[in-house]
């Protein structure tokens, strides 16, 4: 019986003296070949999902760690502003007071909020819901 499997860590004449083994070769029509799809309507996809979707399907994701941010507004600066700086310094935001700032998940914007204060600890309350489709 003769053994397949080849050993890459000796190269021997046994394994290459036949003389019908000829390397194959491949042509890139053969490693790409083009394939027609119909494409999915997002209906079909969505109706798949809940045929198939248990909540049971989730719970092993449930401990993934996210991070999440609360932004209060940006500003870009130069360096040179940046290292002047002193303690007791405003830097001006892009946002006005009384303006929703953004929540972020994983740095994706999901929601926008406000700033509430809980017991001696900020926090964020949603007032908006982010949609995907408004991305």
């Amino acid at each position: 019986m003769q053994d397949d499997t080849l050993d890459d860590t000796t190269n021997t004449d046994e394994n290459t003296n036949s003389a019908d083994q000829q390397p194959q070769s491949f042509e890139p029509e053969e490693l790409h070949e083009k394939q027609e799809l119909a494409p999915a309507s997002k209906d079909d996809d969505a109706d798949e999902f809940e045929k198939n979707y248990q909540p049971s399907d989730l719970v092993e994701a449930f401990h993934i760690p996210v991070k999440i941010s609360a932004v209060l507004g940006k500003r870009k600066i130069p360096v040179s502003e940046l290292i002047n700086l002193k303690e007791n310094d405003i830097v001006k935001l892009d946002r006005n007071v009384g303006e929703a700032i953004d929540i972020l998940v994983n740095d994706r914007l999901i929601a926008r909020g406000e700033v509430v204060i809980m017991e001696d600890k900020l926090g964020v309350t949603m007032t908006e819901i982010i949609k995907k489709s408004d991305f």
